[in-house]
């Protein structure tokens, strides 16, 4: 039995998580930069040179999406990823609370 693949949907699939794992590659780098100019770590040109840096990344990054048709699917997926990080959070935050409910489903 041959295995049949849809190639057009792969290539959606796949770039919508390459995109998507950048977006989230990108929140990290802007979250550090704010601790880094908040911390009085950067000259001004160098906070000019980053934030101009992450602007043109954020704006490629919106044309690829709008390019491939995929922005939607990139708001699906990162939706999901932050739920999962959410729920993980809240795990290691609260975990008596995540383990009385594993007990009451288990019962």
């Amino acid at each position: 039995m041959a295995l049949q693949v849809n190639e057009e949907s792969l290539k959606h699939g796949v770039l919508t998580l390459v995109v998507t794992l950048v977006e989230v590659i990108q929140e990290a780098l802007e979250t550090q930069a704010v601790r880094r100019m908040e911390g009085g770590d950067l000259t001004e040109e160098e906070q000019n040179r980053l934030g101009e840096a992450l602007l043109e990344l954020d704006e490629a990054m919106d044309q690829i999406k709008a390019d491939h048709g995929i922005t939607d699917s990139v708001m699906d997926l990162h939706r999901g990823l932050d739920d999962v990080v959410n729920e993980v959070v809240d795990k290691l935050i609260n975990p008596q609370r995540w383990a009385q409910e594993a007990q009451k489903e288990s019962t």
